[in-house]
């Protein structure tokens, strides 16, 4: 839709325009008679001179009254000019930097068995303990099993029933109190010294009912001496440490408050 006010300026501004054009070539017109007039009447000779000056006046006048009409023209504005937009320099587009897809991390299996804490087979036995008791800290528990197999081969081999007593169950305190007073009669005495525990790790696990039983394989330095009554050594020997493997089988009670495993069951690995 045109714009009245728009076009009624365009219109007055052409009209002053062509009023402006008049007044310019009437001016320029005047001059010229009246330089004609005046050389006629004081009695200018026109020879070359005058004539070339004639001339240059003309041809100025003719300039003056071109450079006014190119200025009336482009130098006034008409109410139709249109604002060009001004053209925005393109953007850049955005880099996409290509995605560098890494290798996924591989899981680092444990170099050397004394690192894992339980074999993969013991694994769905020790999850079912987690289970039901949700306390159960598998390192923790290694560590006590740890201690209590150093505590209760020192007190077997020393002959102290009665700290056997609180951490094994009746069969086993049986059996160890059997083979002590076994050595006493015989005049034997055991001067065996553990040397280190290479290794612990749990070997079978399982969650019956209220219990949690849990199978301990230890790889233990030993060095085992065997005394007769008048200390003299008739088997073993203490500068040479024999590796065994024994398999220790823990048990507790998960509806009590009592912490401690006790040891239910004794065995060597072949």
């Amino acid at each position: 839709m045109l714009d009245g006010s728009r076009l009624g300026r365009g219109a007055l501004a052409q009209a002053t325009s062509s009023r402006e054009y008049g007044a310019q070539w009437r001016l320029v017109r005047w001059v010229v008679l009246e330089y004609l007039r005046v050389g006629h009447y004081v009695g200018v000779p026109f020879g070359i001179g005058s004539q070339s000056l004639a001339v240059i006046v003309i041809l100025a006048l003719v300039a003056l009254f071109v450079g006014l009409r190119l200025y009336s023209v482009l130098g006034e504005r008409t109410g139709h000019e249109q604002h060009q937009p001004i053209p925005k320099a393109a953007e850049s587009e955005p880099r996409v930097e290509p995605r560098v897809t890494r290798p996924a991390a591989t899981p680092v299996a444990p170099v050397d068995a004394g690192d894992m804490a339980f074999v993969p087979t013991a694994g769905p036995g020790v999850r079912a303990i987690l289970a039901a008791d949700p306390t159960f800290d598998v390192a923790r528990f290694l560590e006590g099993a740890k201690a209590a197999y150093r505590l209760i081969l020192e007190a077997f081999w020393k002959g102290d029933a009665d700290t056997l007593r609180p951490h094994v169950d009746d069969h086993v305190y049986e059996t160890f109190t059997g083979a002590i007073e076994q050595r006493k009669a015989e005049g034997l005495t055991l001067d065996n010294r553990l040397v280190a525990i290479d290794q612990a790790v749990i070997s079978e696990a399982s969650a019956e009912r209220s219990a949690a039983i849990l199978t301990v394989r230890f790889e233990a330095d030993i060095a085992a001496v065997t005394r007769n009554a008048d200390g003299q050594v008739v088997a073993g020997s203490l500068s040479d440490a024999v590796q065994t493997r024994d398999l220790w089988t823990f048990r507790r009670d998960i509806s009590s408050r009592d912490p401690n495993w006790v040891l239910i069951e004794t065995d060597e690995e072949e």
